[in-house]
């Protein structure tokens, strides 16, 4: 018996419904299986697309070029395999929607926990899953299962699909077709996705087709600035050229560029006039910023500076509670946040188009995670009108974040992006602009190590914004505009924004619990004590963990000398005794625990 994929006529070319990229990525999968597909020897093929270009689309599609018997749909995690469910279904499916088909459809299976049994699976065209439900002691599946039951296997997401599962899922239906579908073919440990790329649609294409946001990347460039090591202690004042240099070698000088408190500032001010520029042209306060940051302690920094400016602030981290992070993405979505922070969290599968700026205060090691970051503001918000100021996006980051170097590898990343890529402004040669209106900031950070460097001062910020897609006759403009020394309106952007001693003591006190929290979560690490155990508190009430948060919000509280369930009191003073002292508590508690 013929499966739907080998029965149905799907109405693909000339469907004026459908994409440039899902009929041509369809139509390179049929030549691929036509003409070069060997289940021995070239069984896998690639297709690259950008975030937005209607990749689910391109996955309904692709059993139809194949003509599959049964197809197996992987998606890296719940979210994405919900939604590829979806667009299988009859009811809201993909085909429906772009009158691909009209009274049949292609019978879909999800396997999810243990609503779906083995006749589901027999019964079905299509099973869509997730890689987890394939894994380990939830695999309840592959070993019963006929190694030639599924012929097509699709990878949403396909840079993961040279792990370790995903090649054991391969080698479990050694004769299937294997089709991967990513924006990154790139993993974040610099692996190449698996098979040839048969199809790749170009992002400046994306752009011009409306498909995607167009970017605008802003450069925050120090036109000097001091750091000193502990080797003597001398301060070294360090041109811009030195910086970008620096940045790019240098670990220690990339992390305390990202983590000293007053370059964090300059990105979080810079980012929020952009914001504010963005909604003012548009007329849309539901646009947001996205911030990317390093670490749980670094999250809750980049929090309290975005809410002492009165902007509504949450983040996501992948070490959260789901539960937590569900919170905070409903508020996203419900336009309650003006700023959402993650760390390593909001990645494949989240789509909220109104994120127009994106803030790099991470440092990026390798570029498939940073690609994957600036995606998230590449969703259009106005479908096919790239005129259209909503559609278009800004990525802030800093001139010593090595962000450069990583703009430049952007350039190689794929060669269907070359026409885009290779037009990007180097940003080694981007001119400081000098003229009025100079601002300049005090760091003064904390030396961990003996080799760290730490920023001392930076002076003289400007901003230099690229466009990414050249235009020859914009360039020889802005060239000769700043031959003549014209700035613009740039010390406007770099102005300071404004916080009220109410906004900065409610975003202190409201950061303290998570401040804890992380010190407390470092505090057992390092003592190598279980979290959940009970070896501290000698009445073995209280695990580890809940035990030494107790004892810190103890010492803090008789630091400030209030009593517990007094925090709503606290006063700038106090909140600024406690940082000054938070240190010496840590110590000193540590101290005592060992």
């Amino acid at each position: 018996m013929s499966s739907a994929f080998q029965s149905l006529t799907p109405s693909i070319n000339g469907n004026s419904s459908l994409r440039e990229p899902q009929i041509c990525s369809y139509e390179a999968l049929q030549k691929f299986h036509n003409e070069q597909f060997d289940p021995d020897t070239f069984k896998e093929a690639g297709i690259v697309l950008p975030v937005g270009c209607g990749k689910s689309g391109c996955i309904t599609l692709t059993p139809f070029a194949f003509k599959s018997k049964r197809a197996l749909v992987i998606a890296p995690g719940v979210a994405i395999a919900q939604q590829l469910q979806k667009d299988f279904e009859p009811l809201t499916s993909f085909y429906r929607r772009c009158s691909v088909l009209t009274n049949e459809f292609p019978e879909a299976v999800e396997i999810r926990g243990t609503d779906t049994n083995l006749d589901d699976l027999k019964e079905s065209d299509v099973v869509i899953t997730n890689i987890q439900q394939l894994q380990g002691i939830d695999n309840r599946w592959l070993d019963k299962l006929e190694d030639d039951f599924f012929d097509l296997i699709i990878f949403d997401e396909g840079h993961h699909s040279v792990a370790q599962t995903w090649n054991s899922l391969k080698e479990k239906f050694p004769k299937a077709a294997v089709v991967n579908y990513s924006a990154t073919p790139e993993r974040s440990d610099g692996q190449i996705m698996s098979g040839e790329v048969v199809y790749s649609f170009p992002i400046a294409q994306a752009i011009k087709s409306g498909y995607v946001k167009e970017l605008k990347g802003v450069v925050l460039n120090p036109q000097s600035l001091k750091y000193v090591r502990k080797e003597g202690g001398d301060e070294v004042e360090v041109s811009l050229e030195e910086v970008i240099k620096l940045g790019e070698e240098d670990s220690g000088f990339r992390r305390s560029i990202v983590t000293s408190t007053e370059s964090l500032n300059t990105i979080v001010d810079a980012s929020i006039h952009q914001l504010m520029n963005k909604r003012q042209e548009t007329g849309n306060n539901k646009l947001k910023i996205i911030a990317s940051a390093l670490n749980y302690q670094h999250c809750v920094q980049i929090v309290e500076a975005y809410r002492a400016r009165g902007f509504k602030t949450d983040y996501v981290h992948s070490k959260n509670d789901s539960k937590l992070n569900d919170r905070v993405l409903s508020q996203l979505n419900a336009h309650e946040l003006d700023v959402i922070v993650q760390v390593r969290k909001l990645n494949e599968g989240f789509d909220h188009p109104y994120l127009s700026v994106a803030a790099v205060f991470s440092v990026f090691s390798n570029l498939s995670p940073f690609v994957q970051f600036v995606g998230r503001i590449m969703r259009v918000i106005t479908q096919n009108e790239p005129d259209n100021p909503l559609n278009k996006g800004v990525v802030v980051f800093h001139a010593g974040s090595n962000i450069a170097n990583r703009w430049t590898d952007f350039k190689k990343f794929s060669k269907a992006d070359q026409e885009y890529y290779n037009q990007l402004l180097p940003l080694e040669e981007f001119p400081v602009l000098t003229g009025a209106g100079k601002t300049s900031y005090e760091i003064l950070p904390k030396l961990v190590d003996d080799n760290e460097i730490s920023v001392r001062s930076q002076a003289d910020i400007s901003i230099s914004e690229l466009n990414l897609i050249d235009d020859p006759k914009a360039l020889e403009a802005l060239e000769y505009l700043r031959s003549i020394g014209a700035t613009g309106k740039i010390e406007d952007l770099l102005e300071t924004i404004p916080t009220s001693k109410v906004q900065v003591r409610k975003a202190k006190r409201k950061a303290l619990p998570d401040r804890v929290k992380t010190s407390a979560m470092l505090i057992v690490k390092r003592l190598q004590l279980n979290p959940n155990g009970k070896n501290l508190d000698k009445s073995f009430h209280l695990a580890n963990l809940p035990y030494v948060i107790s004892q810190i919000h103890s010492d803090i509280n008789k630091v400030v000398g209030k009593k517990s369930g007094c925090r709503a009191d606290l006063n700038i003073g106090e909140l600024e005794l406690i940082d000054s002292k938070y240190d010496s508590i840590l110590i000193a508690l540590e101290g005592r625990l060992k």
